[in-house]
């Protein structure tokens, strides 16, 4: 009974596709908008944003300092789609090897 039970839960939880990486591309900044796979174009509420890929800045002296620039038009990002395939997570940006 146990297995059938186990088996039965793995079966369902790999048919609502937990989690899936994808690569995209930048196809606008403002507002954001994601090209993935060449399939279809993600934006707005679609995405999920972290801090590490958006633009910031400190004061150092009295000098404005670019610490981190944001994502531009032109650059590859590793995605995340959750569960249920709503939203996406931009993990991070690519870089040329």
């Amino acid at each position: 009974m146990l297995d059938i039970i186990k088996k039965a839960s793995l079966g369902a939880v790999s048919n609502t596709n937990p989690v899936a990486f994808s690569y995209g591309t930048v196809t606008a900044s403002e507002p954001l908008q994601i090209q993935v796979e060449q399939r279809f174009i993600l934006t707005g509420q679609a995405l999920v944003v972290p801090e590490s890929v958006m633009e910031s800045w400190t004061e150092l002296e009295g000098t404005r300092i670019l610490l981190r620039r944001g994502l531009e038009a032109g650059d590859r990002v590793l995605l995340a789609r959750m569960q249920g395939g709503q939203s996406y997570i931009v993990l991070d940006r690519l870089v040329e090897s």
